[in-house]
Parts: C-alpha cells; sequence; structure tokens
C-alpha cells in the first residue's frame, strides 16, 4: 500500500473559475450555500434531497454543546471507536468546529429540539461517553435538516441546480481539473452534456447500494469514488465499511432504518428464544460499537435464531410521538412497536473509505475537491462513531467554501454544451443485482481471503464488458474495497476478517491506493497479466 501522499496540489487560478458541485445532499448544499453569493452550479441526479442519504438519517448530528460535555471527550470516542486509526488532527478539527457548524444549521432554519426553556436538548448514542446528539422529534434530523437547506439553496439566487444528470467522467489536462461529462439520469440518451470547471467538488455520497441490504437509496453506489479514482486521485481506507445493525428486516429495498437512539433510549436485542444476547458480548451490551452489534445480529441470523429489537418497555405508547418515523415503517409493515417486537438485520450503512482529502477538502488531483460520505477524512478511521457522518459533511464542506472563496473570489456558471457521445449507457443491461450480491456474500459483514477472490474476480470478469460509464464506475469502487479488504489481513472496525478475526499492531495503519495499483494487485490475484 502507498503511503499517505505528504503535499496536496496548489488549486491552479489560471483560465476558468467555474465551481461544480456534483451532489444534492447535504454536503454539496451545505457547501453551495457557504459558497454564496458567489455562483456555482449543483449537480443532482434526482431532486436535490430525494436521492441522498442525509435526509434518511435518523437520529441528528453530533456536537459537544451539553453542559458536562467537552471537544476532548468526543474526540476521545471518535478516536476509541475508529479503532486505532484515526487521523487525530482532522477528529480534533471537527470536533472543534461542531458548535460553528450546529449555529449555522439553526440559522439556516432548522428546527432542532429544545428543551421547556428553549436550550437545545440531545440524545446518547452507542460509543458516545455524554448525550451530544443534536437531533429533530427523535428520528427526523435528516429529513428537517434536508427540507431547511433545500429551502434556502432554493432562495439562494447564486445557486443553479441541474437535477436529474448522472455524473459520469471528471476532465482532466495536464493533471488539472478542467470539468466533467454527464449524462441525463432517465431513458437511454447518446448524449452527454459537458461542463467546464476550474474546482469540481465532489459530494457524491456512498456506497450502500453496492450490497443486497442498504439503508442508502438507490444512487449511493460508488459512483462518485470511482470516477475520481479513474481520474487518477487517491482513494483511502475503501474497505472499511459499516453495516448498521438494526435495519427493519421486512423485504424492502432500501431497508428502513431503525435509529440507535432506540436502543440509547434502553430498547434490547433479544432473539426468537427471547435471549438477550448482547449482554454476554460486550460491557455496553446494545450500545457497543455498531460493527460488533452487527456481527452479533448476523450470527443470530446465519444461526437460524432470528434477531428482534425490543422496544415495549422502554418505548412503550410513547412510540409513535417519540420516533414517528420508525413507527410509521413499522405499522406500514403490518408491526405495532408498541405491542410487537421489530424484525432487525445488519444493513451497508456508511462507507469510511473515499476520495483522500485534506482538511480543505482537496483531493490529490488538482482542482478535484471533496466533501460528505465519498471522502475519506481520516475522521472516522476504521469505524465511524454514530452520528459524526452528518458532522464531517457540514465541517468539511464548510472549509471547502472557505478555501475556495479564498481563491477564486468570483466567477460565473458555465454554458452546459452538448456532446454527441458513441456509448449509450443503456445499450447493455448492467447487471447490478449480481454485483449486489457479490459484494453481499464476500465483502459483507464477515469476509474471507477465498471469498474476497472470487470477488475481486468476479467484478474483473464485468469490467471486461462495457456498460457504460455509470455502471463501470460502480465496478471500480467495488474493486478497490474488494482489494483492499483482501490485502488488510486482520481485523479492524467494520472490517472483519474470519480468517484473520485479530486485530494486529501492524496494520494500524491507514490504506492508500490509487486504482493504478489496485488493479494491478487484482490482476495478480486473478492470474491475468498486466
Amino acid at each position: 500500500m502507498p503511503q499517505q501522499p505528504d503535499l496536496f496540489p496548489t488549486l491552479s487560478t489560471d483560465g476558468v473559475d467555474d465551481v461544480l458541485i456534483i451532489g444534492g445532499g447535504l454536503a454539496g448544499l451545505f457547501c453551495a450555500l457557504k459558497l454564496a453569493p458567489r455562483p456555482v452550479t449543483v449537480l443532482a441526479a434526482a431532486p436535490i434531497g430525494t436521492g441522498a442519504s442525509s435526509a434518511w438519517a435518523q437520529a441528528g448530528i453530533a456536537a459537544a454543546i451539553m453542559p458536562g460535555d467537552t471537544v476532548e471527550k468526543h474526540v476521545t470516542d471518535t478516536l476509541e471507536a475508529g479503532a486505532g486509526i484515526v487521523d487525530e488532527s482532522i477528529a480534533r478539527l471537527m470536533a472543534g468546529e461542531a458548535s460553528d457548524r450546529i449555529h449555522d444549521l439553526l440559522e439556516y432554519g432548522v428546527p432542532f429540539d429544545r428543551d421547556l426553556e428553549g436550550h437545545l436538548t440531545a440524545s446518547r448514542e452507542a460509543a458516545h461517553s455524554e448525550s451530544r446528539v443534536i437531533g429533530v422529534q427523535g428520528d427526523r434530523a435528516g429529513k428537517s435538516i434536508m427540507e431547511a437547506l433545500i429551502a434556502a439553496v432554493n432562495n439562494t439566487p447564486s445557486i443553479r441546480l441541474l437535477e436529474g444528470f448522472v455524473a459520469e467522467e471528471l476532465l482532466c489536462e495536464a493533471g488539472k481539473i478542467t470539468g466533467l461529462l454527464a449524462r441525463p439520469q432517465a431513458g437511454s440518451s447518446p448524449h452527454r452534456v459537458y461542463l467546464q470547471a476550474r474546482a469540481v467538488v465532489m459530494a457524491s455520497g456512498g456506497t450502500g447500494h453496492l450490497f443486497e441490504v442498504t439503508t442508502n437509496p438507490a444512487e449511493a453506489r460508488g459512483g462518485g469514488c470511482g470516477m475520481a479514482a479513474n481520474a487518477g486521485a487517491v482513494i483511502a481506507d475503501p474497505e472499511f465499511v459499516q453495516f448498521h445493525p438494526t435495519a427493519i428486516n421486512i423485504g424492502k429495498d432500501p431497508a428502513p432504518l431503525a435509529t440507535e437512539a432506540l436502543r440509547g433510549d434502553g430498547c434490547i436485542l433479544v432473539n426468537d428464544a427471547g435471549d438477550r444476547f448482547m449482554s454476554e458480548l460486550h460491557k455496553d451490551a446494545e450500545l457497543a460499537p455498531r460493527d460488533i452489534v452487527a456481527r452479533a445480529i448476523f450470527s443470530e441470523i446465519a444461526n437460524k435464531r432470528g434477531a428482534w429489537l425490543d422496544c415495549r418497555s422502554a418505548i412503550g405508547k410513547h412510540f409513535e410521538k417519540e420516533f414517528p418515523t420508525v413507527y410509521g415503517y413499522c405499522m406500514q409493515a403490518g408491526i405495532n412497536p408498541v405491542t410487537d417486537m421489530i424484525p432487525v438485520v445488519p444493513a451497508a450503512h456508511y462507507h469510511m473509505g473515499g476520495i483522500f482529502t485534506d482538511a480543505d477538502g482537496r483531493s490529490s488531483i488538482d482542482g478535484l475537491y471533496a466533501c460528505g460520505e465519498v471522502t475519506s477524512t481520516g475522521a472516522h478511521g476504521a469505524n465511524r462513531l454514530a452520528s459524526n457522518s452528518l458532522l464531517e459533511a457540514v465541517v468539511f464542506s464548510s472549509r471547502i467554501a472557505d478555501h475556495l472563496s479564498g481563491l477564486l473570489p468570483s466567477g460565473t456558471v458555465s454554458q452546459v454544451i452538448e456532446r454527441s457521445s458513441g456509448e449509450d449507457s443503456a445499450a447493455l443491461s448492467p447487471p447490478l443485482p449480481e454485483l449486489r450480491g457479490i459484494m453481499s456474500n464476500f465483502v459483507g459483514v464477515s469476509r474471507t481471503a477465498d471469498g474476497l477472490r472470487q470477488a475481486i474476480a468476479a467484478i474483473s470478469a464485468m469490467q471486461s464488458t462495457n456498460y457504460g460509464a455509470r455502471f463501470g464506475n460502480a465496478l471500480i469502487t467495488a474493486k478497490l474495497i474488494s482489494v483492499a479488504a483482501l490485502m488488510r489481513e486482520e481485523s479492524r472496525g467494520g472490517h472483519f476478517r474470519e480468517d484473520f478475526p485479530v486485530q494486529e499492531k501492524e496494520w494500524q495503519k491507514r490504506t492508500f491506493m490509487t486504482l493504478e495499483e489496485a488493479n494491478r494487485f487484482a490482476n495478480e490475484v486473478t492470474g491475468v497479466s498486466a
């Protein structure tokens, strides 16, 4: 594995100075708002907010702002959850700027919960030593935050929205970003559009839909990470995928989520026999780190014992008022959580890996910035601390905006130019269900060398067929995850190897790789000559 790059390129300010933001979730919209009144273009595959995992986040945003809590405590919890490979300087920066970003969100109109005296309130989630998760109506944080930001974006004249377009390719000349190519989301148009740019901010979200069971929307299939890797960007920590322990197991895709805040309020996990299995596995029982809880539930299900979230005593008749979103999901499925237990299953939820960035969101490519789940800032290490994801998104998207505002103080939006393309993205139907099965079976909650080799071989075989750039980017990300998982011969955080179940000191380091290096390793594994 290559070492961490020592330097990030300094943005060249010659030529055009348009800023393009890819992604209409929290990170992308927050960055656009913080750049105002500088003109920017936001490119989104779906209407802003609807194709983003941000809107589905339930519990809230972590911030050490309650009496008795401190930034130092937040950092300590983040380091412990990250299993030894969190970049401490990044975690400290993120926790230190949390209060300012909460105030930004309040100014944008986010209705965070308050007590009768008007003070913000907070709940506690797994692996937090204090109550520091700032939420909205128990489980409506993501929805409420996105509603407020969408309203603010729609009232900001400097932000141009291009909805219904999927970015497919980053364009570079002499190692510098010059623009991107995108295609309409719907239909099989043979035409792509070209947008010129001096800076592109990748905020395209995560990778959950590469797996069969996920809490993420269909758009979250790793396209942004793959696109950046294809352009030559360094990717960090791709092997670390977090599986949320308690997706509601009712066969829906995506799977609705039973927020961790339920366990924070005393709900327990039991199997078919009614046995509470977490109390014997970890001192914090249901509030153990997510990877431990996810593997425990996975084991109960794999051994035909089942897994259920029992909220009857802890929440009971107050469920609808305190957790309206989860209550609605359950009732739609014929489950009354006041009187019935909720069937749960681990689901791909968050990718700790992604485009390697510095504290100002710079990637290893001049002009390419990234924020949100598509990145690997080092803030999460091997296992994200609950509710640090929304915090990371707003902290680093704000820092990108500050950085770009100093370098490119003015600008205009670029003209959208249609380009004919010989490639029809729908000429061959991409085998996404097959890829999702491969990733779940061999690169999921529990991994082995044999399984990972099978995954790499299958992904490489798919890459030999031209399914179009969109699916090609997803395949690149799937390969990066699989290759890094095979290379890391230990278990740490969200990465668990049955054949290497122990955390090893020699592996207490981050992964850094380019697509070229991943391909070379894959070729060695599959016996293909480079």
